[in-house]
């Protein structure tokens, strides 16, 4: 966004600097975002902002009352200017807008994935049980004394994947012994 406003601002000074007129018209380029399994808000201001200061605006425009907590499939807009707001069932379905993710997982391993969260900490990246930290309750020592949520999705895919294999049989673990 930097780059796009030090072009306008060249074209203006060029044009002026000829004694010339300008006027520009910029056309917006809103995106309609898909949150994705593993995508946190903070992870979703880097996207966009290349840092973390979309997530207050982020969390304000969608009406998110808790900043960890953010659903697979829900759409937000982000527009041009950077804001981000709530997509609209119009600009939902609209396929210029609409990005195209592609996710490692398969809906039923989101599903497992977010089933698991749940029963474990409530969907909670701050929930403790003893040793026991975050959404997916791993043990404090796999997270290394990093407990951001973007740590947290990381190591939970690599213990999933390298216990289980996948998050359906790590869910299917989970109801025949009460824990993965």
């Amino acid at each position: 966004m930097l780059k796009k406003n030090l072009l306008k601002i060249s074209a203006t000074l060029g044009a002026a600097a000829l004694g010339v007129a300008a006027t520009a018209s910029v056309a917006n380029a809103d995106t309609v975002y898909t949150v994705q399994s593993g995508d946190t808000l903070s992870g979703i201001s880097q996207k966009f902002a290349n840092n973390n200061s979309l997530v207050d605006s982020l969390a304000k425009n969608n009406n998110i009352q808790n900043t960890n907590l953010i659903y697979v499939g829900q759409q937000l807009l982000i527009k041009d200017n950077g804001e981000i707001t709530q997509a609209t069932q119009a600009q939902a379905t609209t396929p210029a807008t609409s990005t195209a993710a592609t996710t490692t997982t398969s809906s039923s391993d989101d599903a497992a994935k977010s089933w698991i969260a749940a029963r474990e900490s409530g969907g909670s990246y701050t929930a403790q049980n003893g040793n026991y930290y975050g959404k997916y309750q791993l043990s404090r020592a796999y997270l290394g004394g990093d407990y951001s949520a973007a740590n947290q999705e990381r190591v939970a895919n690599q213990y999933v994947a390298s216990r289980y294999g996948s998050w359906s049989a790590a869910k299917s673990f989970w109801l025949a012994n009460g824990w993965y």
